[in-house]
């Protein structure tokens, strides 16, 4: 019982062998920078694991984090948004990880700085600049850059000229905050759906 069938790969070990792959390729390149994204997906909390081949996994990290000599030139760079379901034996242990860096959501100045960023060949007036980072507040990047491609494409829709509309800013939000529903809010990081006030800013 528990003996693996002849023949037979077992997910957590053929993603070992790769993993292992990638750290002995960082240790003869060296100096070398591994990047791990999404490392919950493979270091959560053992109590939140549901088969063995995750647990193989984490063991596998750990080992190879452990396993490089004091005078190895690898930086590891492990990224998350789910730091709370980080295995304690990766995030608590001294030694394993030497700083953490949080990039918050963007405040006012940095959403500001968002939207001149992806609004392309669009002119942006002040009032509706004004609009768009109000109504953005606790927003990611992520939905900033879709929320301004789509106000691009509505303006496109127009005819006009290349002075951003409030009517695509409105549709836009409408488009994000309420047709799209909570799956858009869920995957780009959206703000609370807020209704759209009818206030003329042009």
């Amino acid at each position: 019982m528990g003996e693996k069938p002849p023949g037979r790969v077992v997910p957590g070990d053929a993603c070992k062998r790769c993993f292992g792959e990638y750290f002995r390729l960082a240790r003869f390149l060296q100096p070398a920078t591994m990047v791990i994204e999404d490392v919950d997906l493979i270091a959560r909390e053992r109590e939140q694991m549901h088969n063995p081949g995750q647990e193989i996994l984490l063991n596998k990290l750990l080992n190879e984090m452990d396993g490089l000599r004091e005078d190895a030139d690898v930086i590891f760079i492990l990224t998350t948004n789910r730091p709370d379901h980080l295995e304690p034996a990766l995030a608590s242990r001294p030694g394993r990880i030497d700083q953490a860096i949080e990039f918050p959501l963007p405040d006012e100045e940095g959403r500001r700085k968002l939207v001149q960023l992806y609004s392309g060949g669009l002119e942006v007036s002040p009032p509706i600049m004004d609009l768009l980072v109000r109504r953005t507040e606790r927003a990611t990047p992520a939905f900033i850059k879709e929320l301004m491609r789509r106000a691009a494409q509505l303006q496109i829709g127009l005819g006009t000229d290349s002075l951003l509309d409030q009517s695509a800013v409105d549709g836009a939000i409408e488009e994000m905050l309420f047709t799209g529903g909570t799956l858009n809010l869920k995957l780009l990081g959206g703000p609370a759906a807020q209704p759209i006030p009818n206030t003329d800013v042009r």
